[in-house]
């Protein structure tokens, strides 16, 4: 895991449960960097740079092109 790189920082773990899912769904190896640390303490988000979805590069296209798709329809009012 040491070539993957950061594409994309959330703040609150409810942020990542659909993405999760989806990249579960596709078998895209990933990995959310301090997700169990934010889950027991979400005030220690911007201490520890948020949860960090990490993914390997040759993955950056498909996971890049998920992101936008679920920015689009996942909007909150």
């Amino acid at each position: 895991m040491q070539d993957f790189k950061t594409i994309a920082i959330f703040n609150y773990p409810h942020e990542i449960v659909v993405l999760k899912h989806i990249l579960e769904l596709e078998k895209i190896p990933f990995y959310f960097e301090n997700e169990t640390t934010l889950s027991v303490a979400p005030f220690y988000t911007h201490a520890l740079g948020g949860i960090q979805l990490k993914i390997h590069p040759n993955d950056f296209e498909t996971v890049q092109s998920i992101l936008d798709e679920l920015n689009n329809h996942l909007k909150i009012v």
